[in-house]
């Protein structure tokens, strides 16, 4: 397994109190340290997402903007009230992207079958021309766009388990065939939009507040099983957040982290039967440190 991140991550700066800060991603690189993951997949350092590659998912007038508004100074500002940038926003972001593009390289390369990006800001709300709900690129279908450019590549599936519905990712993807869009999600909650689109390559799941493990296995059971199968995939993409675990402070399915092991063993199973082991994930949410470090352990336990 390739471990990516890069330092710039830690320098993309939020007001205090934000939920999304800084010590998120210090916090689960520590851990891996500590747990001995990092030793076995040492943590590689992500390039620089160019335009070009950005451009796949994004209008240049969104890349543009989000390169204008960036301040001077490390004092973060904002483009809504969720979602800030500083001084080295660009910067982080591009190298959120480029850690997804390398794993991209990787696994077509052969030189390894799973990628874990341990990256922020997070993209899955980030939708083709606009920033929101504390993303400023969508990373992860930067990286699936930059999969079906390569002649060996010609379908992709994106799987999201985050807590909050992966609204850009669908705004992204929701007219093309080629790429299968599965997303769990606590409804109604945050964002409230495009939970209700309706293709063949869409697979919305929506839970209710406090539904917990036994739901959320059978949902993803009786609805992404059956898609994946019949998509038949050559690359799986994970949009992995893990804010839906018990202990998170902006949601409330109450997961545990042998669900987060459980449902990446399912994806494992699923890339070994139709897209030759190829696993590709990349950091969404979770809050609560504690709980986050204890997911992404499962999560990465059960993807190696």
């Amino acid at each position: 397994m390739h471990i990516y991140s890069h330092p710039l991550c830690q320098q993309h700066l939020v007001p205090d109190g934000h939920p999304e800060h800084p010590k998120r991603l210090e916090a689960v690189l520590n851990h891996l340290r500590e747990c001995g993951i990092a030793q076995d997949s040492p943590i590689r350092e992500a390039s620089f997402a160019g335009q070009e590659d950005i451009a796949r998912a994004h209008s240049l007038t969104h890349i543009k903007f989000v390169q204008s508004i960036l301040p001077s100074t490390d004092t973060p500002v904002p483009i809504d009230p969720d979602t800030w940038a500083s001084a080295q926003s660009f910067a982080a972001a591009s190298h959120a992207a480029g850690a997804v593009l390398d794993g991209v390289t990787d696994l077509l390369a052969g030189t390894t079958q799973r990628v874990f990006c341990a990256v922020r800001p997070p993209g899955h709300h980030a939708e083709q021309k606009s920033a929101m709900g504390f993303c400023l690129f969508n990373s992860i279908a930067i990286g699936a766009l930059n999969a079906l450019a390569n002649p060996q590549i010609h379908k992709v599936a994106i799987v999201d388990f985050d807590v909050h519905h992966g609204n850009g990712t669908v705004d992204i993807f929701k007219d093309n065939p080629d790429v299968l869009v599965c997303s769990t999600f606590q409804h109604p909650h945050y964002p409230n939009r495009m939970f209700d689109v309706q293709r063949n390559n869409i697979i919305n799941t929506p839970l209710n507040e406090g539904d917990g493990s036994t739901e959320f296995r059978r949902q993803i059971e009786a609805d992404w099983l059956p898609a994946l199968e019949q998509h038949k995939p050559d690359v799986i993409f994970v949009s992995a957040g893990f804010d839906a675990h018990r202990d998170d402070p902006l949601a409330q399915i109450n997961l545990l982290a042998a669900d987060y092991d459980w449902v990446t063993r399912l994806i494992v199973d699923c890339a070994i039967q139709f897209s030759q082991g190829r696993v590709l994930s990349t950091l969404e949410g979770g809050y609560n440190l504690e709980a986050l470090c204890e997911s992404v352990e499962a999560h990465l336990g059960a993807l190696r």
